[in-house]
């Protein structure tokens, strides 16, 4: 559930908070604050699909800024509880917490939080959306290390659960160090935002940790209930950002990879093992010392997954297959034909293929209302194969839709395949698999990226799958249309177009 905060845009200088103790709010102060809570000063990523939103307010010129947390269609809730609640967390003191200065439970049910005010954007913000500077490898270890400081405080007083952790809910301060939203924190509420897109339990502290970690090695946002299989038998090489190659300790992101897996392995929202062992293992990686504690140690040592195993094998094609039983998506995935494969993808009559058992007059008629210029453009983008442009603006679709098509992963998860940027390739694959799970593309993209990492018995599993599936589809899905069936959707195509413009 957390809330995030983006970079000032004017001349704003955070000031000292004069608060010294927790505060309960008048509603009058927070509108006056926020400007009656105004969209100008709305600081929340996607505000407009969160179940909250968070304002950046500024009281008298001597208290300076704060961050406002406006709940949408909250529950009912016991008042009392929830300000009792607000001030235990109030009461917690950490140079990696943000500070929660008070709360306000209004008579007509409006429920807020006041916090201290980030200047320096989320997590989230500058590892995913500021490809063109990279975070340094140095700055990522100091971000895990921190956030890991913090959960430990937060257990060792008493909070084990957090709302939805993740790379929006750790914040960055005036000196740039990683600090940890505190909005997360209240009993109260964790549990009640639910709808984060492959959300695995919202209060395990330990599992998003490890999403966290892997977020930091691959510079990629992973969706969480996807995060063990996207990394299964794949060692550092492959996982990590294709940005830091050479910038990077191979040594201390093994280290990195292997406690992220431990804790994607705790499914217990009850239980943390964000424990001070764990801590002095990132701060000394963090501090370049090479002395780890025993305990992590022996957590490593029980974790091995024998990812090295795949390094160094020759990329093979898959087990022969009957080329007569394939589509042409098929036999290109088969061969590891990524000229095939982009000629099969660039095709618009293929969407047909992968929509959930409907025609390619019904595809057509079903994505009409989405198919935009952006699209068109990154469409364009992709056949002409500038695949960083094609990321960047099949991304931008994704992040501002609520619904896209199969062909938007597929054809995002080939580019970043062309790229070499294995992990992202991956996320593509497994989204595309899991939101139509009656198209084959979702199961035979992830058995050629498996294949050319030199995992090859998982790569004939789920080709065998993806095959299956297009069995089931039926051969009339998986050839071309006819040209005559082309021209008759252009023209529908067209004429919606028309109507539309009218």
């Amino acid at each position: 559930m957390g809330s995030c905060f983006s970079t000032t845009n004017d001349d704003d200088t955070p000031e000292i908070q004069n608060y010294s103790s927790f505060t309960n709010f008048s509603l009058s102060d927070l509108k006056t604050a926020t400007k009656n809570f105004s969209s100008d000063v709305i600081i929340s990523e996607k505000a407009e699909d969160c179940s909250n939103v968070v304002y950046k307010g500024r009281f008298a010129q001597n208290l300076g800024f704060v961050a406002v947390k406006r709940f949408k269609n909250m529950p009912l809730v016991d008042r009392g509880y929830f300000t009792g609640d607000a001030k235990e967390v109030g009461e917690l003191k950490h140079k990696r917490l943000v500070k929660l200065m008070g709360c306000c439970c209004d008579e007509d049910g409006e429920l807020l939080l006041v916090s201290e005010f980030m200047p320096n954007a989320t997590l989230s913000q500058r590892l995913f959306h500021q490809k063109k500077k990279p975070m340094e490898w140095s700055m990522r270890l100091r971000v895990a290390y921190h956030i890991a400081e913090a959960l430990d405080y937060c257990s060792t007083a008493g909070f084990v659960k957090y709302s939805n952790l993740s790379a929006s809910t750790i914040l960055f301060d005036s000196d740039g160090g990683a600090c940890l939203s505190s909005f997360g924190l209240l009993r109260e509420i964790i549990g009640y935002n639910r709808r984060e897109e492959g959300s695995v339990n919202p209060g395990n502290v330990t599992y998003r940790f490890g999403i966290i970690l892997l977020n930091l090695l691959t510079g990629v946002k992973i969706p969480p209930s996807h995060a063990p299989e996207v990394i299964r038998g794949m060692s550092v090489t492959h996982l990590m950002d294709t940005n830091l190659i050479g910038k990077y300790s191979d040594e201390e992101a093994t280290i990195v990879l292997k406690i992220a897996s431990k804790c994607l392995q705790c499914t217990d929202a009850n239980k943390s093992l964000i424990t001070k062992e764990l801590v002095a293992a990132l701060e000394a990686l963090h501090t370049k010392r090479q002395i780890l504690s025993i305990q992590i140690l022996e957590m490593i040592k029980q974790d091995e997954v024998g990812a090295s195993s795949s390094q160094g094998q020759e990329v093979e094609p898959l087990e022969e297959v009957s080329s007569s039983e394939l589509s042409s998506l098929g036999q290109a995935c088969q061969k590891l034909d990524l000229v095939a494969l982009h000629n099969v993808l660039k095709q618009p009559e293929y969407a047909a293929v992968y929509s959930n058992k409907l025609s390619f007059a019904g595809w057509l008629q079903e994505t009409s209302g989405i198919d935009d210029v952006d699209e068109q453009q990154a469409d364009l983008e992709f056949i002409s194969q500038n695949h960083i442009s094609t990321i960047d603006k099949y991304t931008e679709i994704i992040e501002t839709r609520k619904k896209v098509s199969v062909n938007v992963f597929a054809r995002r998860c080939f580019s970043h395949i062309k790229r070499n940027q294995v992990v992202a390739a991956v996320v593509d694959a497994m989204r595309a698999q899991s939101e139509f799970p009656e198209s084959p593309i979702g199961f035979y993209l992830p058995s050629l990226i498996l294949a050319r990492i030199g995992s090859n018995t998982r790569s004939a599993r789920v080709f065998k799958q993806a095959t299956q599936i297009e069995a089931e589809l039926g051969r009339s899905m998986v050839m071309a249309p006819s040209s005559a069936m082309l021209e008759s959707t252009k023209q529908q195509q067209q004429e919606a177009s028309s109507s539309s413009i009218c």
